[in-house]
């Protein structure tokens, strides 16, 4: 089991390059396991067409994949231009909300609060940090800058407020627009982008609950707040993606790294799958081999141990999806063999039953080439045995609900499968371990440690077993 089995799970996002029939089969059969909406691009009826797509596809290969929809959250850009303005070092531009002031260097943003939220001396970074400038000053709707970057400001460029709280909404309403129509077509995973503080999430889940969805929220964290607020924002959500790409321009990009590690041992520690994202194969956009400084960065994941990395460009319009994902695959499974940590000791485990899956982790890595078969219902022994990265003990993990079991496909280490129980739980594990020997995940003869209910003497009690598959 050992040596075929891998644990970092992987995302890929979908794209022109990927979106067809034929692409999708390649890229499930090639081991993708969370296919990513990104809804800055996205339609509502390019979601309904492609999630039945991507379902279809499933079912027709034998493989399943969750499905995760981005959605796009509030973003500060600026307005259209005629003409490009080319801005030296020195030169001002002028950022209005209402009117302009300049006939030339000045151009429109889409939020109004720009002059109350920045201060004079403040650092206002454009089109996704290629541009730099610092304010000098400002009016009740106008925002007068000084380029310290030379460059060429095209329309609608984002626009980064390193530092400062920004009163935006944690949704707007496109987003719950797609969010209703993700809900629609079951959607198992939403991603929050631009997640400042916990309260952000409880707006989301309000917003699920109402439409009586069960899918999970993944919180990105892409600004200075959502650092400071961390550990909140891991507490409400479900999973956390580290989204690199705004985050390196909001923060000094040196910390970048400190940043990502605070982070993926934040969500060990409460046992909260993480996602390392953007830029992990930057370069495979057009090229077939990915830079080595790429292959030490996807390592450095694997070695953190975070749940899945992620792949957006390279994907959506990239010229190689298929050789990212092989790329990936040969990393992580060239690297996880030789962690030689034992388990996640720094993960909190609050109840008995969580304590015995650590002594069913210990007990996996003692055994060597052995798996932990659990049957769940809500999600709970199977993200758990994950936060506790037992690495080369697979979890087998057995659910008899359709939603449960895709949203089991982002957690480290954890392979779903989906299959009824018995009302006899002794039907229910040689059903399991039956259907793991037929479909070649263990062989006859191999020891694995089931977790599972028993009734003795009229009590229900939970038991730890070592079952030998014959």
């Amino acid at each position: 089991m050992r040596s075929k089995y891998r644990h970092t799970k992987i995302i890929a996002t979908l794209g022109p390059s990927t979106e067809s029939e034929e692409r999708l089969v390649q890229l499930i059969e090639a081991g993708v396991d969370v296919i990513r909406l990104n809804m800055a691009h996205g339609t509502r009826d390019w979601v309904k067409t492609v999630v039945q797509r991507i379902r279809s596809v499933s079912r027709s290969v034998g493989r399943h994949v969750a499905v995760m929809m981005d959605v796009k959250g509030p973003e500060i850009r600026t307005g259209p231009v005629q003409i490009p303005l080319e801005l030296g070092v020195g030169d001002e531009l002028e950022l209005y909300t209402d009117t302009p002031m300049s006939e030339s260097r000045a151009v429109s943003v889409n939020y109004p609060g720009l002059p109350a939220d920045v201060t004079v001396g403040a650092t206002v970074l454009l089109d996704s940090g290629l541009m730099r400038f610092e304010v000098v000053r400002k009016d009740q709707s106008r925002v007068w800058c000084k380029a310290l970057t030379p460059g060429t400001l095209g329309s609608r460029r984002h626009i980064n407020l390193p530092g400062v709280e920004v009163n935006l909404p944690s949704l707007t309403e496109k987003d719950e627009h797609d969010i209703r129509a993700g809900v629609d077509v079951g959607v198992d995973f939403f991603a929050l982008s631009f997640a400042r503080r916990g309260e952000d999430i409880v707006v989301l889940q309000t917003l699920l609950d109402h439409l009586n969805s069960r899918a999970r929220i993944i919180a990105k964290i892409e600004d200075q707040s959502g650092v400071r607020h961390l550990e909140d924002i891991v507490k409400a959500a479900d999973a956390i993606m580290v989204a690199r790409g705004d985050l390196g321009i909001e923060i000094d990009y040196h910390t970048l790294p400190l940043v990502q590690t605070r982070m993926v041992e934040l969500c060990l520690k409460l046992g909260k799958p993480v996602i390392i994202a953007t830029h992990l194969l930057e370069s495979m956009i057009s090229s077939p081999m990915p830079t080595r400084a790429e292959i030490s960065d996807i390592s450095t994941a694997v070695r953190e141990r975070a749940d899945a990395v992620m792949l957006s460009g390279e994907t959506t319009t990239g010229l190689y999806p298929l050789e990212c994902v092989e790329v990936m695959k040969n990393i992580i499974k060239t690297i996880e063999p030789t962690e030689q940590r034992g388990i996640n000791e720094t993960v909190e485990l609050k109840t008995p039953k969580a304590k015995m899956l650590r002594a069913a982790a210990r007990l996996g890595q003692h055994l060597g080439d052995s798996g932990i078969v659990v049957f769940t219902r809500s999600g709970f022994l199977a993200y758990t045995l994950a936060a506790l990265r037992a690495v080369g003990v697979p979890i087998f993990a057995f659910t008899d609900d359709d939603a449960l079991f895709r949203q089991l496909l982002l957690p480290w280490g954890v392979e779903p499968f989906l299959m009824e129980f018995n009302d006899d739980p002794e039907v229910t594990v040689r059903d399991a371990l039956a259907f793991l020997k037929r479909r070649k995940w263990c062989d006859e003869g191999d020891w694995v440690i089931v977790i599972t209910n028993a009734l003795a003497h009229g009590e229900i009690i939970d038991t730890m077993q070592l079952r030998k598959v014959d």
